[in-house]
């Protein structure tokens, strides 16, 4: 019986290994000195910072740029070993023993698959991780206006709540708005609103989690829309129960991107999302909860790709294929945004925006490879 993993294999699979980690090497140290290094470097030197918390930010900012840079490193890193292979003939030599373009690729998606769920372990753990560590490093970014909208049953807005300012858990400047009943040419009259110095996630008598204001002045509206009387109040509660743990939490993931939530968090809070009726959050953050399961295989793609364009005769410019490799990169990530927005405002669903990029490259390679009549 054959080996499945012969000597070819070892071989191909040695040599895309090295050249991936010296291009993912090129590739981080290219993505964080131009201004990352440098502004640590300023920050170390002027005395904002010490030496040991700059290591710390740029150890930590490493993740973000692993995302990136696996599946570009497992680009050039095919491309370069299939154009030398190809330079010095070794390509001709496993081609004329019988070998046909998907058993010499064979090592190479087996590196690709690796690579791939190293990618998807980056985005789902390290780099979650890293934002953490590196925002207990830099301080809490603080939030600056929050809206959660209660509805009814019949989704007409019951109560609006506006957080002017939130950091470390801790709210300022909070204005409440009660709806009425009544609906003016479409919108919804005013019962009440009510203006709070500082508020914080507390719980009722009850023992149910809610939303405890301090420092309220209240204003009734009458029927007319004119303010009936002004009243100070020390403490209130408002969204009792479930609504208050639904818009902290919220709150919350809206101050954070989503590369700063893990997996399961982010499905929680798509979930959230959609139980709310916050459909254009809901079809950008599902679109992006999605890309975590389809892009980490671009890098089996690229790696396909590189291997095709690593495929050239022997007089043929190496820069043609660099250019080429470096072309689909950018088109690919250049894209993205584009679908997110596709997604978010409704045009497509969020699968599809999520999964067409990846299947468009897929497409142009599998066009690609008949062309070149391999």
């Amino acid at each position: 019986m054959k080996k499945f993993f012969t000597v070819y294999d070892r071989y191909i699979f040695q040599q895309v290994l090295v050249t991936t980690i010296v291009a993912i090497l090129l590739f981080t140290i290219v993505w964080i000195a131009p201004e990352m290094l440098l502004n640590t470097i300023k920050k170390v030197l002027s005395g904002d910072i010490s030496a040991k918390t700059g290591a710390l930010i740029l150890f930590y900012e490493i993740p973000k740029i692993l995302g990136k840079a696996f599946p570009v490193g497992l680009l050039l890193g095919s491309l370069f070993t299939f154009d030398k292979l190809s330079k010095d003939s070794e390509l001709t030599i496993f081609r004329a023993v019988g070998m046909s373009f998907p058993r010499i690729l064979r090592p190479l998606l087996i590196l690709s698959f690796i690579v791939t769920y190293l990618c998807f372990v980056t985005y789902d753990k390290l780099i979650p991780y890293s934002c953490m560590k590196l925002q207990e490093i830099k301080g809490s970014k603080m939030l600056t206006q929050y809206i959660y909208t209660q509805k009814d049953e019949k989704n007409n807005p019951k109560e609006a709540v506006v957080v002017s300012k939130f950091l470390n858990g801790k709210m300022s400047d909070i204005i409440v708005m009660d709806f009425s009943e009544q609906i003016f040419d479409d919108l919804h009259g005013l019962e009440n609103v009510m203006v709070a110095e500082s508020g914080e996630k507390s719980v009722n008598e009850n023992g149910d989690p809610c939303w405890k204001l301090k420092d309220i002045t209240s204003y009734d509206i009458n029927e007319e829309g004119i303010f009936s009387s002004i009243k100070k109040i020390d403490t209130l509660n408002i969204l009792d129960g479930e609504p208050a743990v639904n818009a902290y939490t919220i709150m919350i993931n809206s101050t954070k991107r989503d590369r700063e939530i893990n997996n399961n968090d982010l499905k929680n809070y798509v979930e959230l999302l959609k139980k709310e009726n916050m459909d254009e959050d809901y079809r950008l953050m599902l679109n992006k909860y999605l890309q975590r399961f389809f892009h980490p295989f671009v890098c089996v793609l690229l790696a396909i790709m590189g291997c095709l364009l690593g495929f050239s005769k022997p007089r043929e410019q190496r820069l043609i294929g660099f250019t080429i490799a470096i072309g689909c990169i950018f088109g690919y990530y250049i894209t993205l945004p584009f679908f997110d927005l596709l997604a978010e405002k409704g045009v497509l669903h969020p699968f599809v925006t999520a999964i067409f990029p990846p299947l468009a490259f897929f497409a142009c390679i599998v066009a690609f490879y008949k062309s070149k009549d391999l």
